[in-house]
């Protein structure tokens, strides 16, 4: 699972995002895919077998899967808007729209276009029709509602048979990327500028480290990079043997993710330093034009002293303003670089235009951000639908028809992000939903396997199922530096967020820039629920048990065949000597009396309901 949300636009970013991937994700990789593959139940099953008071983190952790799904469907959305797009010469966003002047039949530039850049406007204008605020929806764009419906629709023929279709699709979109990456990084490292834009890569802000949601970026990123706290490697581990090394696949999977951010981050910086120097030149040629036009230069074809004489002496003579002079740094293109959806829409399609052979590289683009799209959303609805189908409500319904119904809810729900504010809200999900319900959710999940299971009874775990008993990185990580970490990274965001009321990026059309506004006290609100959404079933579920409100009635042996017959694609992931195991049990071993010592899983599968 990879993250279009990722933010390397400064240097600052790799330090946390390290550490974050060492302290946190990896410990808690090994957790989530660990405790699925021992209980071999999805994300529902396993927190009611630790302890029944843990039944809601399941809960939890899909509804928080649910806004991330929304996310990420409407950035495949986008996608397949530019794709359809990107198969004309020349592209529609490398030159702004030519209207007539006062009736006249002499062509001019759009305004709001010239003022800011082809891209910009493309991407707030034609794309997005964007709406000066929040507080104006703007209505509902129909290209992008049909786009919405491509992208569910996608989606939804590529999981509806659960593994035994989505599998087959994922070596597509895994390895895609990486011949699309390679491409790009094979031309990017030989333009002109790319040299400084990997100085700029690896040179941290230090004063940027003092930020806590600096902090929470890196920490969420690694989240969605491993898929951490969507209850999907709950899943996915599930699905694997007994005996499978769970520890190995962690570590391999966590060195191949940490060498592809590197990789794709030298990409990233290498066409973004591309183009800042393009810009650099830009601005250059406009302010010669303007110094030749007032006399400061004979011609505009003159050596670099000539040309930053003749600027000094404008400066010196307090004319840079009235001349329309710019200040050209490249420092200050690439401090510019954008992050998330203009990152991916603004900044890099600029620098595509400036490519030879401009279409196909956009297309190649964009289909990689749609492979990249598509692998993420496959592992994020496979968890929410595993969960879904733990209830006991739901068993019964093919899976088609309930992976149907799930992407008819999110398309509808989707349809707020087809409106002219649209942008602006998948940022309020982005900073909100698929944050701070994350992180509280991922610290649950920790405590509660550490703590609560126990450390000592999950390090035996890992060590019968794979021969390798966790060390001191491990035990380390897990028992005091993951929790603390996260506690801490979740109270100081809070804090800072209350400190600091939240504000986001409106387009101006009257300035050609975004410019930063307040939410509406409205908007907070829907903020605020949409975090109380992500842990209210935690707590609904702790008093609800806790005070015998509900009835705890579910064996974790049915449990378990039950996790079987969950879906088709699940028996075909465990083989027929898994499903011989559990069948072949006695009809004594589902009983509650003991642990099954005869048994490699009824020993760790005894739940004991304590009358508190």
């Amino acid at each position: 699972m990879v993250s279009l949300k990722c933010n390397f636009s400064e240097g600052a970013f790799l330090i946390p995002y390290a550490v974050m991937l060492i302290l946190e994700g990896i410990p808690l990789f090994l957790v989530e895919l660990g405790i699925g593959q021992r209980m071999r139940m999805g994300s529902l099953g396993v927190w009611n077998t630790i302890h029944p008071w843990l039944g809601g983190i399941g809960i939890s952790s899909c509804i928080v899967t649910f806004f991330v799904a929304l996310y990420y469907n409407v950035i495949i959305t986008w996608c397949f808007y530019y794709l359809f797009n990107s198969f004309q010469s020349p592209l529609p966003w490398s030159e702004c729209p030519m209207i007539p002047t006062n009736g006249s039949s002499v062509m001019v530039p759009v305004e709001e276009c010239e003022m800011s850049s082809e891209t910009s406007y493309f991407w707030y204008r034609t794309t997005l029709d964007v709406s000066p605020s929040m507080d104006e929806g703007g209505g509902m764009k129909w290209w992008i509602v049909l786009c919405l419906l491509l992208a569910w629709i996608t989606v939804y023929f590529i999981v509806m048979k659960g593994i035994q279709s989505s599998g087959k699709v994922v070596y597509f979109t895994s390895l895609f990327p990486y011949i699309v990456l390679t491409i790009f990084f094979v031309r990017g490292i030989t333009l002109p500028g790319a040299g400084a834009g990997l100085i700029h890569m690896y040179t941290p802000k230090v004063e940027k480290l003092a930020d806590p949601t600096v902090w929470l970026d890196a920490a969420t990123q690694v989240f969605y990079s491993f898929g951490l706290a969507f209850g999907t490697l709950v899943a996915f581990g599930s699905y694997n043997t007994p005996n499978n090394n769970c520890v190995r696949d962690v570590i391999f999977v966590s060195i191949t993710n940490a060498l592809t951010a590197i990789y794709a981050s030298v990409v990233i910086f290498a066409i973004l330093g591309f183009k800042a120097m393009s810009n650099v030149i830009k601005c250059d040629e406009h302010n010669k034009a303007h110094l030749n036009l007032h006399g400061m230069l004979n011609s505009t074809n003159v050596t670099t002293e000539v040309y930053e004489a003749a600027l000094a002496d404008a400066k010196a003579l307090n004319m840079t303003g009235e001349w329309s002079l710019k200040t050209c740094s490249l420092q200050a293109e690439l401090d510019q670089a954008a992050e998330g959806t203009g990152l991916a829409f603004i900044v890099f399609t600029q620098a595509i235009v400036e490519l030879p052979g401009a279409p196909f590289w956009a297309v190649i683009f964009f289909l990689m951000l749609l492979a990249l799209g598509l692998g993420s959303q496959i592992g994020i609805l496979e968890g929410m639908l595993c969960t879904i189908f733990e209830l006991e409500i739901f068993r019964k319904i093919r899976k088609e028809f309930l992976t149907g119904a799930v992407c008819i809810i999110c398309f509808f729900v989707g349809l707020i992000f087809t409106t002219g504010a649209g942008e602006y809200w998948l940022k309020l999900f982005d900073s909100f939903a698929g944050t701070i319900g994350l992180v509280f959710v991922a610290l649950l999940e920790m405590i509660a396997v550490i703590y609560i299971y126990g450390h000592e009874k999950f390090t035996q775990d890992i060590f019968e199922m794979t021969g390798v008993r966790p060390g001191l990185y491990w035990q380390i990580t897990w028992r005091l530096l993951g929790p603390l970490i996260m506690t801490t990274i979740l109270v100081s965001s809070i804090v800072f967020r209350v400190i600091h009321k939240p504000t986001y990026h409106a387009w101006d059309a009257s300035k050609g820039e975004t410019v930063n506004k307040e939410y509406p006290g409205w908007v907070l609100i829907i903020a605020i629920l949409m975090i109380v959404a992500g842990i209210l079933p935690i707590i609904l579920v702790f008093l609800l048990r806790r005070f015998q409100w509900l009835k705890l009635d579910t064996s974790i042996h049915q449990g378990a065949i039950r996790r079987i017959d969950t879906t088709a694609s699940t028996k075909e992931m465990m083989g027929d000597v898994d499903l011989d195991e559990y069948h072949d049990l006695p009809t004594d071993d589902f009983q509650d009396d003991g642990p099954d010592t005869s048994h490699p899983i009824g020993k760790t599968f005894k739940m004991e309901v304590l009358d508190c």
